[in-house]
């Protein structure tokens, strides 16, 4: 079996990167300015940053594998207790992020945000989000794994892609039921959720982490956890690593072919961007695994993100809790302590208003870096 030590530093530079990518995704100068990678793809396919989300499922399952051995052996009593609690502060951290700074401006006045806006009662505070979905695909994953083991969570990972799928065909509108308006999962949430309480940035009321998507959404976990459980069983040898790199080149091609009848989406989280971004990961975690295991290969990239990945949670709540808290800090048309840098130098940079508005992002990453930086060398670690 692999040291765990060796196998953390691992998980935790590649939960560090897709952290850090987050970070960079969520807080350009300007929405208006960002280059082609860096946006998420309209609907149907993918980019660099599709690639983000579906990966830090991926390692919250891998790191489940190394946690779930201990649970088994304090009981069921321990198992749920320690379940139930982390995924409602998960789930809690999301709402309460939600819905900060509680208090927003209106009319030049600052006036408590409610749950509901009574002047627009279309407006809420929203009920799911990536937290959310974090939180839900952790608890229903942990369970199903603890209860049913590796073969049967590995087939009822697959049933549930065979089962979304059909969902999705048979109940969304027929003349396109993977498209925006006619995926069946818009009646799901607006019935449950309800409209104030969904997400409306694409114009109409649909929410990108709904309760429908979040179903395929918890096999990415499963999956990840598959895979920790191989490397953990199967040691750290050749046949190991050619396994997962088979693995991962089946998924991606498996993914691939399933596009061509069920698109790959990260919005509604389609079965064929479930194995396809699977496969993506499994050959960057096994690349990572030859470079840093094999061949010891631990530059300062890998500690740069190294320090991301022991506090993943925290900096990607502090990324989302700063920002909204100085936005109510006005310190000239449209500027607050927080964009003052991009306002005030980064947009002025002469040509492609892209390039300022990404290296304004680089400082976001830089200054959450060296936040990381200061508690890794306090061995300060929050653990949810």
């Amino acid at each position: 079996m692999i040291a765990l030590n060796q196998r953390f530093y691992s998980l935790d530079v590649f939960r560090g990167a897709t952290v850090c990518l987050m970070i960079l995704v969520n807080n350009p100068g300007s929405w208006a300015h960002i280059y082609p990678p860096l946006e998420h793809a309209s609907w149907h396919g993918l980019t660099p940053t599709d690639l983000v989300f579906p990966f830090f499922l991926f390692a919250v399952g891998n790191a489940l594998s190394f946690v779930i051995p201990r649970l088994e052996k304090g009981g069921d009593a321990m198992f749920w207790k320690k379940v139930i609690k982390r995924s409602l502060l998960i789930y809690i951290i999301g709402l309460f992020l939600t819905w900060w700074p509680f208090v927003q401006w209106k009319e030049g006045h600052m006036v408590f945000r409610q749950w509901v806006d009574p002047s627009n009662p279309q407006n809420g505070v929203r009920l799911l989000g990536v937290l959310a979905r974090i939180a839900i695909c952790y608890f229903f994953a942990s369970v199903i794994i603890y209860y049913f083991k590796v073969r049967a969570s590995f087939f009822i990972g697959l049933v549930t892609l065979l089962l979304y799928w059909a969902l999705c065909f048979l109940l969304g509108d027929p003349s396109d039921p993977y498209s925006i308006t006619g995926w069946f999962g818009n009646d799901v949430d607006q019935s449950i959720l309800h409209l104030p309480h969904m997400y409306k940035g694409e114009g109409i009321p649909f929410d990108p982490e709904g309760i429908m998507s979040t179903l395929p959404a918890i096999v990415q976990v499963i999956f990840g956890y598959l895979v920790g459980d191989y490397i953990q069983k199967k040691g750290k040898n050749f046949e190991m690593l050619s396994g997962l790199f088979v693995a991962g080149v089946a998924m991606l091609l498996t993914g691939f072919c399933w596009d061509m009848v069920f698109p790959i989406n990260k919005k509604i989280w389609t079965s064929s961007y479930v194995v396809y971004t699977t496969g993506l990961a499994i050959i960057t975690i096994s690349t990572m695994i030859y470079l840093m295991e094999f061949r010891n290969v631990k530059g300062w990239l890998s500690k740069f993100f190294d320090v991301f990945g022991k506090n993943a949670l925290f900096v990607f709540a502090l990324s989302a809790f700063l920002p909204k808290g100085f936005a109510l800090i006005r310190l000239g048309e449209g500027i607050n302590p927080w964009n003052w840098l991009y306002k005030k130098g980064f947009i002025n940079i002469p040509g492609d208003p892209r390039l300022g508005s990404l290296l304004y992002a680089l400082c976001v990453i830089t200054f959450m870096w060296f936040i990381c930086w200061w508690m890794d060398k306090k061995k300060i670690y929050v653990k949810v």
